[in-house]
């Protein structure tokens, strides 16, 4: 993204600064980090195994190197703990300036958002409806049941306790369906403060919160009769990340400091409905390229199910998703129609390392929403509008199961969806099945009554890993042990035990040496049961 500067009309760009380093905290220093930790943020981060309050992520980036950048003339934008870097507009000479700091890793362009707008459409009014049900849920009944969400709510679980973060273009609440929205609270990344609807005269006329409105709706809605999102009884956290203006292009930085405003906030979710497009080619679509794509990685690394748009290129020359999309550890959603029909405009996989994407469906096309204009109801297309039913769906999920890690969430949605068993890089692994997905049995571990193990076998850590993965197991006597690690396609990659273990406690672990990124498998056997362990390996 390039801009002319107001005083010489220099052009000047906008970038990622990159440093080699982070210092190391002294205690006191750790004590006033974990001081403004939220209490959810703590005990979530226990089920990723992240013991140690304090992480590198939670770590500042160096006063020193930040006043240093500053100090060639460049503007400073964000500063992101996560990807220990900042955001900066200069000139060419000013760039090169950076380019030659001792402590200075990389520089990268900051990337330009591409969203389709939607197309919205009057949806039937309430009392053309006769379907009886437990929710009246409106002009959303289909799309509710076409992923089984209302059988997961008349089960009970509907979201609530669960934190989910969303971030888009700006939200209205002025509508009924948000009457009683639990709003813990919002932030505008655009201007700065924590007003996330329209409040200048360019935004009311480029329809600003127009986008956020229908896409939060179609997941938090909650007025019987007319409108129920998934999670309609979630706790809430509203990121407007993104500008409408000009050519709809914005940059990403925003996106990164969403995400990690929402991690010290609690957040167990995340839905966007956005994606990264411009300055990108299909090669670096691999899963560690794009500052967003890298962001949602260590997000889910932190313990948030991560839940975004695969894009809606299908029709375009572009054709494949589009960043984040791309990230080893994300839910991608395409889009489909009232007949589980894939859109044609729905992003295409695979990744370019040869990920099958998206990784799930649901209803994209038509997708019923709150109208942003007034009190009215529509219907909008996109991946946009299939992205927070599924976000919602995995609150319900982490509702069933609160001790589930993403990844566990992420593989109950895969492999409970409409084509578990041939997937594609059309449909992914297929439509969500809402009520199947918190019925996944694969967790079963030696607590369950129904596998009696004699062993134990604790979750990989960390998890993901980067250069190693590390497992205890406990014995209850001796038993041969077979441990095998197997790609997610099946494919065997090392054997690291293979021999008879005395009762007691054993560590042991796998050091990925050529191995791409990926979803890997651990798969333990003492000859008459067997045990799974899912791990992500992030280069």
């Amino acid at each position: 993204m390039c801009v002319m500067s107001g005083s010489n009309s220099e052009l000047t760009s906008k970038v990622w600064v990159f440093f080699e380093d982070k210092s190391i905290p002294s205690q006191t220093e750790k004590k006033s980090i974990i001081a403004l930790m939220d209490e959810n943020r703590l005990i979530r981060r226990q089920k990723v195994s992240i013991h140690d309050s304090v992480t590198t992520f939670d770590l500042p980036v160096h006063e020193d190197y930040i006043e240093a950048v500053t100090n060639t003339g460049v503007k400073l934008q964000k500063v992101s703990k996560w990807l220990n870097a900042v955001s900066v507009i200069g000139s060419e000479r000013q760039l090169a300036m950076l380019d030659g700091l001792s402590f200075v890793k990389k520089i990268k362009p900051v990337q330009s958002f591409r969203r389709s707008q939607p197309s919205p459409k009057p949806l039937r009014s309430k009392s053309a409806r006769n379907a009886i049900q437990s929710l009246d849920y409106g002009n959303a009944q289909s799309q509710i049941e076409q992923i089984n969400c209302d059988m997961v709510h008349n089960a009970g679980y509907n979201g609530e306790g669960i934190r989910i973060l969303v971030m888009d273009t700006g939200f209205s609440l002025e509508h009924d369906v948000f009457d009683s929205l639990n709003l813990i609270a919002e932030w505008d990344f655009v201007n700065d403060d924590s007003i996330t609807a329209n409040q200048t005269t360019q935004e009311e006329q480029n329809n600003q919160h127009n986008h956020g409105t229908m896409v939060l709706s179609a997941m938090a809605a909650n007025l019987p009769g007319f409108l129920i999102g998934p999670a309609f009884k979630s706790e809430y956290l509203l990121a407007k990340t993104e500008m409408v203006a000009d050519e709809i292009q914005v940059e990403e930085d925003n996106y990164v400091a969403g995400l990690e405003w929402g991690e010290i906030n609690g957040a167990d979710v995340v839905s966007t409905s956005l994606g990264y497009l411009d300055w990108y080619q299909y090669e670096d679509l691999n899963g560690d390229v794009a500052v967003t794509t890298i962001a949602v990685d260590i997000a889910a690394q932190l313990g948030m199910v991560c839940v975004t748009a695969a894009g809606n290129e299908g029709n375009s020359d572009w054709y494949f998703i589009i960043a984040p999309a791309d990230a080893d550890s994300v839910i991608s959603v395409g889009a489909v129609n009232s007949n589980g029909v894939i859109a044609s405009f729905s992003s295409h996989g695979p990744t370019y390392d040869g990920r099958i994407k998206p990784e799930v469906c649901a209803r994209g096309i038509a997708t019923a929403c709150a109208s942003p204009a007034g009190k009215g109801y529509t219907a909008a297309s996109g991946t946009s509008l299939a992205t927070p039913l599924v976000g919602g769906a995995a609150a319900l999920i982490l509702d069933a199961h609160p001790d589930w890690t993403p990844m566990m969430v992420r593989e109950a949605m895969m492999q409970t969806a409409s084509q578990a068993n041939m997937p594609d890089n059309n449909y992914g692994y297929g439509i969500i099945n809402v009520w199947d997905a918190i019925n996944y049995s694969a967790f079963q571990s030696a607590d369950s009554d129904l596998v009696p193990l004699k062993y134990h076998l604790s979750d990989g850590y960390p998890n993901p890993f980067n250069s190693g993965v590390d497992f205890s197991l406990e014995l209850e006597y001796p038993l041969n042990i077979t441990a095998i690690i197997y790609h997610i396609d099946g494919t065997l990659m090392d054997k690291l035990l293979h021999q008879e273990l005395p009762a007691g406690r054993h560590a042991f672990g796998w050091n990925p040496m050529g191995a791409s990124s990926g979803v890997y498998v651990l798969s333990l056997s003492d000859g008459f049961s067997t045990t799974n362990k899912k791990i992500t390996y992030l280069k």
